[in-house]
């Protein structure tokens, strides 16, 4: 069967999917730390949804991409140039589940950081992770940037399986943290990809 698959930028009517979808790459962190940072009975996902809308930040549709399938959607990317320097001078107001991501963070100054890609688990199989990290490659090209970077958990092996495989490299890791419903132990691993050898497609 041909489907027919389309990329393309998010919009604000797309945040309740990326909220989800956030949620499922970050292996429940954005839903934790949306509940410690809403009002007593607010919504997790609706407070995840106002910051999901913003346009301003890190966390902003702005910086996403949806990949739907025959016009529907099966998943999405969120990228963004890490700031080059990298201050860690406001850790101190972080959760302590955060600390150690932005250290690894802070090793990749000025790097491609692909900060979440997710697929809806009935479009698996089909394309969709690969098609939205080259999305992401491009993007880094052009935005001249010469190296991607990337996230994942030591005990999600299968993605660490499909980084590898797209050339990127283990360079660093810090103990999780762990929190209610996120993994049990392991680390986290920071993964890049050089592409200093690549043309740049920016003007």
């Amino acid at each position: 069967v041909n489907l027919f698959m389309k990329i393309r930028d998010a919009t604000v009517s797309d945040v309740e999917h990326l909220v989800f979808l956030i949620n499922l790459a970050g292996e429940g962190l954005p839903m934790f730390l949306w509940r410690n940072m809403g009002e007593p009975g607010q919504d997790p996902l609706a407070l995840g949804a106002f910051r999901a809308a913003r346009e301003k930040g890190s966390f902003s549709y702005r910086n996403a991409k949806i990949l739907e399938i025959d016009g529907v959607i099966a998943g999405m990317t969120l990228s963004y140039a890490l700031p080059d320097p990298y201050d860690l001078g406001v850790m101190d107001d972080c959760p302590a589940v955060v600390r150690p991501l932005l250290e690894l963070e802070a090793m990749v100054p000025g790097s491609w950081y692909v900060n979440a890609i997710a697929t809806y688990e009935h479009f698996r199989g089909r394309g969709v992770a690969s098609a939205l990290m080259s999305t992401c490659e491009k993007t880094a090209l052009a935005a001249s940037a010469t190296s991607l970077s990337l996230i994942v958990s030591s005990e999600n092996r299968l993605a660490q399986s499909f980084y590898l495989k797209l050339g990127y490299e283990e360079l660093a890791s810090q103990p999780v943290n762990s929190f209610p419903g996120g993994p049990a132990g392991g680390q986290w691993l920071l993964m890049a990809k050089d592409l200093s050898s690549q043309p740049s497609t920016g003007a």
